[in-house]
């Protein structure tokens, strides 16, 4: 089985990064091997709208994305960490969320979705914000979910975690690292 993960924060081992580094954890106590993407110190472009993918499915676009397409197309297993940025996921992950857009074209456009795999396509998002009001977790969370519909993961589990504004306020939550190892334990099993 195949588990790729975006860690869409800036900020190294801030709170979303702790989270993350204990998904995978989850994830590698069941013997799985993970490829973590760090979008912050990769060369991604934003989406320019041009309607080059619109009749291919391809991006014309040549950045740090020719990497992260086949693996995102063979993934079985999607994790997806970000902070709240103003209500929604940070600037690192909604330009990678952006430039799947040909991804959109491939499924909608061209009638090509991306196969469910051998396992079943099924993704974690991991959410941590400064901010006590719901509203950046839902918001983020619709992001997201048309991200994952739109790569064909039909299932997701979000983790969210509100009131974890400075570095390492997560490491205080009573149970925020915890929940995210059994989430990633529970991604790497099969069905």
């Amino acid at each position: 089985m195949k588990v790729i993960a975006f860690l869409g924060s800036p900020r190294k081992d801030g709170n979303t990064d702790l989270l993350l580094k204990e998904a995978v954890m989850g994830i590698e106590s069941s013997g799985m091997a993970v490829r973590t993407f760090s979008l912050n110190l990769m060369n991604i472009k934003p989406c320019q709208n041009c309607g080059g993918c619109d009749e291919t499915g391809e991006c014309i676009i040549n950045d740090d994305m020719n990497e992260i397409y086949p693996e995102i197309r063979t993934a079985d297993r999607i994790i997806l960490a970000s902070p709240i940025f103003f209500f929604t996921v940070s600037a690192q992950t909604k330009i990678l969320i952006d430039r799947c857009q040909s991804f959109w074209c491939e499924k909608y456009l061209l009638k090509k979705p991306i196969s469910g795999g051998e396992y079943g396509r099924k993704g974690l998002l991991l959410l941590a914000g400064g901010m006590k009001k719901e509203i950046g977790l839902q918001c983020s969370e619709a992001t997201v979910k048309a991200f994952f519909r739109t790569i064909s993961v039909p299932v997701h589990n979000t983790l969210g975690y509100l009131g974890t504004d400075a570095k390492g306020a997560i490491l205080e939550h009573p149970t925020a690292l915890k929940e995210a190892f059994e989430a990633g334990r529970k991604l790497a099993q099969n069905p």
